[in-house]
């Protein structure tokens, strides 16, 4: 009998660095984006869902104080630190994470693959409550090397809309070219098969929608 095929994972979402989070919700709504904070009591983040294939996040810091990053650090977390670090230090208008999502309940698969190439991660578990009142639950794996998408499970429930296009015409992300050290393609294309990821030698990230918009 033929071996299982591993189901591999997929885009999730990409992290947009703004200047203020507050401006950049108007500014994108102004744009033709449908355009939701991520809680409704002093948000942090606000995201740009698609009917299908990866989202958006809108992060204009991790808001994170600098005790509590060396606290991380001293608990040995510090590959945490340095990851939240890279959208600190980014500069606003740029995307500057990738996340790769699988539909299970864990990461044992992934983080077994990330250990056999020779990288350390550290999981944690995740939790939101959006503004429907949707209990969002969802894993963790944060890989050391920077280099390498961060890894989650799916929401618990389902928070993207249904046959849904934008205002301005957009039904969804068609490519996301991830620029990387070519040493870690083959374990990316390992961990993730979706069509829409583009990889390079480089740095930075690109996203390219289904249509133009002003």
């Amino acid at each position: 009998m033929p071996a299982r095929r591993r189901e591999k994972m997929k885009l999730s979402h990409i992290i947009l660095k703004v200047d203020n989070l507050d401006n950049a919700v108007t500014e994108y709504r102004r744009k033709g984006f449908a355009v939701e904070y991520g809680r409704l009591k002093n948000p942090v983040n606000a995201l740009i869902y698609f009917s299908k294939g990866p989202y958006i996040e809108l992060l204009d810091g991790t808001r994170m104080p600098s005790f509590i990053k060396r606290l991380f650090r001293l608990a040995g977390k510090g590959c945490m630190v340095d990851r939240l670090q890279t959208i600190d230090d980014s500069k606003p208008g740029s995307y500057c994470q990738l996340a790769l999502e699988n539909y299970k309940k864990d990461l044992k698969t992934e983080t077994e693959l990330l250990k056999k190439h020779g990288i350390k991660s550290y999981g944690l578990p995740g939790r939101r409550n959006d503004i429907h009142g949707r209990h969002l639950r969802f894993r963790l794996a944060v890989p050391v090397e920077l280099n390498i998408p961060f890894l989650m499970t799916y929401f618990s429930e389902d928070p993207k809309p249904v046959d849904f296009i934008h205002p301005n015409g957009i039904k969804e992300v068609k490519k996301v070219i991830y620029g990387t050290n070519s040493a870690y393609f083959e374990l990316i294309k390992e961990l993730c098969d979706d069509e829409r990821l583009q990889l390079r030698e480089g740095a930075g990230i690109e996203v390219k929608f289904d249509c133009d918009f002003l």
